[in-house]
């Protein structure tokens, strides 16, 4: 399938701990107009993890990588390399395939500005951003990575978006309730639907 100017690959953990940080992600990349891509959003028998993830990581533009999930695990006592392996995939894309890949551009994220040289050196003298772990200042440095690497210069502020997402958190147990979900277990579809729901009604 043909790359789609507008996709945007998620490289992230889903589970509950990481889970308001994804979904301010998918807001902000929904409020900047783009398209919000990661294996959560087909569940296909048939077609195998990496498969998909590869598929995806084709159709995108754009990717935005999290490495902050680096701790080993509680039950096994080791680290998850999910994360790094999608990027390296990404990143391979971009350097060794065709001059449609290699128009890929990437946001690698870090809840600490340079703590990536102690697990991940060969990244060094990339441009690595920090969010703290803290969901606005994700959809901050979203909008405006997006901002810079799109050139599209209709893009809402800074202000509006977080202001927009500020009430859409704050509505989003209402907003599901109305349509018969909850809040808390929401698949991504269901997620994304809500969000684009919310910019139809003028919330942007």
């Amino acid at each position: 399938m043909a790359r789609q100017a507008s996709d945007v690959f998620i490289n992230c953990p889903f589970d509950a701990d990481y889970l308001p940080r994804f979904r301010a992600l998918v807001f902000a990349i929904k409020a900047c107009g783009f398209r919000a891509r990661c294996a959560l959003e087909m569940d296909d028998g048939g077609e195998t993890r990496i498969e998909k993830l590869y598929r995806i990581i084709e159709e995108s533009r754009y990717g935005i990588h999290d490495l902050s999930r680096t701790e080993l695990d509680a039950i096994n006592n080791l680290p998850r390399f999910n994360m790094p392996l999608e990027l390296g995939v990404f990143l391979g894309a971009k350097r060794f395939g065709s001059d449609e890949q290699k128009s890929k551009r990437c946001l690698i994220l870090d809840v600490e500005q340079y703590r990536y040289q102690k697990f991940m050196s060969d990244l060094s003298g990339m441009d690595i951003k920090a969010h703290g772990a803290d969901t606005r200042t994700m959809v901050r440095l979203v909008r405006d990575w997006l901002f810079t690497v799109s050139r599209r210069r209709k893009l809402p502020s800074q202000e509006v978006i977080l202001g927009s997402y500020d009430s859409f958190i704050a509505a989003l147990p209402d907003l599901a309730a109305k349509t018969g979900l909850n809040a808390e277990d929401l698949i991504f579809p269901d997620f994304e639907r809500l969000v684009v729901a919310w910019f139809k009604e003028g919330n942007i």
